[in-house]
């Protein structure tokens, strides 16, 4: 593949005064008590996007730009970059929230990432091939194009799996009060009805995605009110689909789509498990040389001694030197 490929990350300061601010000025004491909603879990930063940009460039250099979609924030990426890829690195640029909802100023701020990720699409000049990263994901080893896009379209990381049963399951899931619980599965599920699929979703696992604009722009040009809708909740909500699973839902009924399985491909860390389970987890997976994904979800809750070895071995992996 010849065409240009960018990244777009998203990314928040949630330790930032002036975003926590802003954050408690919109959120109430029962959303904030929701984990799954607007704990500060969920917005917690230690330094995760330093990791994730130095591993697109460790590992797929490729990448012709990297977009940092983030609100009215900057975390100075180009010191640590210039020391560690003194060769050069692969450009960036940030694009603030407000750019990629010109017209829809009305659900700023927003502290909702299925929201922001219903709109990345929208960045100027984004090519039309896109890889999209959360900032706790990273590269883990060498990637190429075709990992992500094929011939005919795109790949999806993923387990089809059943959605009746899914669904079913589903109706027990409740937070303490009663409500709905917003789950990652739940937005598939939702993502799925709306495609038109009550037989199968794809479960996707914590991967980097390779996705086309040029869908996203015909498919919420076409459902405009789908848009608004999803994007008009501040924080997330059990309504809201998953716009990634509906654009390769609806690909892969085109046979555009190509379903590959995440097992072998991704090590998924979650450091609130203890010391142990972080160690075996790193132990096992610094064996691999072709798992090529990691994701570390909450690194807050890692406690020191955990965070430090989590650290120390995403910086072995990309090889950074202090």
């Amino acid at each position: 593949m010849t065409e240009k490929i960018d990244a777009v990350i998203t990314w928040v300061d949630g330790d930032d005064p002036r975003h926590k601010a802003k954050r408690q000025a919109f959120s109430t004491p029962e959303m904030v008590a929701k984990e799954n909603v607007a704990g500060d879990t969920r917005f917690n930063n230690l330094g995760e996007i330093f990791y994730c940009v130095a591993s697109i460039n460790r590992f797929a250099p490729w990448i012709n730009k990297i977009y940092l979609v983030t609100d009215e924030q900057d975390p100075h990426l180009e010191p640590f970059l210039e020391q560690h890829f003194p060769e050069g690195y692969i450009p960036i640029e940030i694009i603030d929230h407000k750019t990629i909802f010109r017209g829809y100023e009305k659900y700023l701020p927003t502290f909702n990432s299925i929201s922001i990720e219903s709109m990345t699409w929208r960045i100027p000049g984004l090519s039309d091939r896109f890889v999209e990263f959360n900032d706790d994901l990273i590269l883990a080893a060498p990637v190429t194009p075709e990992d992500f896009f094929t011939e005919k379209g795109i790949v999806c990381y993923a387990t089809k799996s059943n959605y009746l049963l899914t669904a079913l399951t589903r109706l027990f899931k409740r937070n303490r009060d009663g409500s709905q619980a917003v789950t990652y599965k739940g937005t598939m599920l939702n993502a799925a009805t709306l495609a038109g699929n009550r037989r199968y979703f794809l479960k996707m696992d914590h991967t980097p995605r390779g996705l086309s604009r040029t869908h996203y722009e015909e498919f919420f040009t076409r459902h405009s009110d789908l848009l608004e809708q999803n994007i008009s909740h501040r924080f997330r909500h059990a309504t809201q689909y998953n716009p990634q699973e509906v654009q390769y839902l609806l690909l892969h009924k085109q046979g555009r789509c190509e379903v590959r399985p995440v097992k072998g491909n991704l090590l998924y860390l979650k450091p609130k498990n203890g010391i142990e389970y972080i160690e075996r987890k790193l132990a096992k997976f610094s064996q691999s040389t072709h798992t090529r994904f990691a994701c570390f979800n909450s690194l807050d809750m890692a406690g020191k001694e955990g965070l430090d070895k989590v650290i120390a071995w995403i910086k072995e992996r990309i090889g950074l030197r202090d």
